[in-house]
């Protein structure tokens, strides 16, 4: 059997950083881990080929090739999944989609032949059996979830081979998945469970292996929705990736996705900064108390939020903050809230968007309660809301765009950046790979010659130099993620909320423009 894997393509969002990827050498992000962890737990006689296209685009040599095609991904790839499925189906080659979208809309992509929905470790059989039911005329076959989710114990090494490796800006690879919370407005509880299940070490350190041994150096995700969702277990996980990371001279650089209490463990936090993590993204959502109550995001409630985040700053730990606005329980003031925190906070990547209600939550299934969904999500929380918020929903967008404009105007971003530097404290020496020096190169030309923004990049540059020139690097770095945080929320987000206000318009005009009860008696 000849397997294509397709990777959709991402649209331009904060998260896609497309902007900075050509200071990187890159053409995306993040490679595709889903698809190349499906691709280790195919047949071993079966030939396979993968075609990122964020990277490349899908030609028609490759599904000449193929038996069968397989995609999947996130609610916002859905298009991009949608229009892979056309060409296979075009092709006349057999289709597979799955993972997070059709797991939970899986009428979305009904143009797909096999809809396999949930995790696929312990489940090959089920998804080579509904291929082969296709392929003998069978129909369309839907692959349904278990009710318990797999061990991860013997979950093989993902195929990074088949990975151009020099087009991604990182590497990514799965210590985790679930989460012991249940935030209303989330659904990887929904999808993975409240019990973090965890690969071994030996599994973890195979990985890192094979990403070492296939010549890649530099930075490493690990996609965790918590990575610390089992404490004890990732704790005995840090202390042997450290001395393999020693060992090899510190390849790698780490980042994660963690919770906010991360900052009150004095162990965990050294224990991380060791094992050559220097950045974790945390869901701190609003500092509001009652939006926070509201959601269910308790565990937020039980610490200072700003006071956490510094500490783990000062740990060595950059943060990369999730903020939410339109919670039920927020008004005007929430804005100017989010604004004074994001700076006090010195938070240079503030992924501010707007309350969504994902499919399968418990917020979806509140709000349909009270007949305020709108539309199923698209995934995109850049966006307009698809319920009706309890703000009035012109102050909103008014407010959120104002919001964006602040803190992504240059003035304000290089401040967060500059105060940020001074406050991060160090983390352990790693050399510096080619691939960042020429990055360096890159940024001196693109944004020190040639950007508008040169003179806020030489005054941030000029300062580290001078105060922390151990966080150099950083600062450059944080000046290559600016120009696309900056030109994104310009050229994209700004015109996006434009055009929902106007959308919000022309509903309240059509709505007044109808005749009332009393009117439609009296006529």
């Amino acid at each position: 059997m000849r397997a294509l894997l397709v990777a959709p393509r991402f649209p331009v969002t904060y998260w896609g950083f497309q902007h900075a990827l050509p200071y990187a050498g890159a053409r995306a992000s993040l490679p595709p881990l889903g698809l190349i962890s499906v691709a280790a737990l195919l047949p071993a006689d079966w030939e396979l080929r993968l075609v990122d296209t964020n990277v490349r685009e899908l030609d028609y040599a490759d599904l000449a090739w193929a038996d069968v095609v397989l995609t999947g991904g996130m609610r916002i790839q859905a298009p991009s999944m949608r229009a892979i499925l056309a060409r296979a189906h075009a092709a006349g080659v057999p289709s597979v989609v799955g993972g997070p979208a059709p797991t939970s809309s899986p009428g979305e992509l009904a143009e797909a032949d096999v809809i396999f929905r949930g995790e696929l470790e312990g489940r090959s059989d089920e998804l080579l059996s509904a291929i082969e039911a296709v392929q003998s005329g069978a129909g369309a076959q839907v692959v349904p979830p278990r009710d318990a989710h797999p061990d991860l114990a013997d979950v093989p090494v993902p195929r990074f081979d088949l990975l151009d490796l020099d087009r991604y800006a990182s590497m990514s690879v799965q210590y985790s998945r679930g989460c012991p919370y249940h935030c209303e407005f989330c659904d990887v509880v929904e999808l993975f469970g409240r019990r973090p299940r965890v690969k071994s070490s030996a599994q973890v350190l195979a990985e890192l292996a094979e990403l070492h041994r296939l010549g890649y150096h530099g930075s490493v995700f690990f996609v965790d929705d918590n990575f610390i969702g089992n404490r004890k277990a990732v704790l005995g996980l840090l202390e042997p990736l450290a001395a393999w990371q020693e060992e090899r001279h510190r390849p790698f650089n780490m980042y994660t996705e963690a919770s906010v209490n991360l900052a009150a463990d004095e162990r965990l936090l050294g224990a991380m900064t060791a094992a050559g993590f220097d950045a974790v993204f945390v869901g701190i959502e609003t500092p509001s108390t009652a939006a926070l109550a509201g959601a269910g995001k308790t565990h937020n409630l039980k610490h200072d939020l700003l006071e956490s985040v510094i500490r783990l700053q000062r740990a060595g730990l950059e943060v990369m903050g999730g903020f939410i606005v339109g919670f039920d329980q927020d008004d005007e003031r929430v804005f100017e809230a989010q604004r004074a925190f994001i700076a006090a906070a010195a938070v240079p990547l503030a992924m501010v968007g707007m309350l969504t209600a994902l499919p399968g939550t418990p917020l979806e299934r509140r709000l349909r309660r009270e007949g305020r969904l709108r539309e199923q999500s698209s995934g995109d929380q850049f966006a307009r809301h698809n319920f009706i918020p309890s703000m009035d929903e012109a102050a909103l967008l008014s407010g959120y765009a104002g919001l964006m404009t602040e803190i992504y105007g240059a003035d304000a971003y290089y401040q967060r950046v500059q105060t940020f530097v001074d406050r991060a404290g160090r983390v352990p020496h790693r050399p510096v790979a080619p691939a960042q020096a020429a990055a360096l190169v890159r940024a001196i030309v693109g944004i020190g010659v040639l950007s508008r923004r040169r003179k806020h990049f030489w005054r941030l540059f000029a300062h580290t130099a001078r105060r922390a020139p151990h966080n150099l690097v950083r600062a450059v770095t944080h000046a290559i993620m600016g120009e696309h945080m900056i030109r994104y929320t310009d050229e994209e987000l700004l015109p996006r909320i434009r055009r929902a206000q106007a959308a919000g318009r022309a509903e309240r005009a059509a709505v007044a423009s109808e005749p009332t009860q009393a009117e439609l008696r009296a006529s």
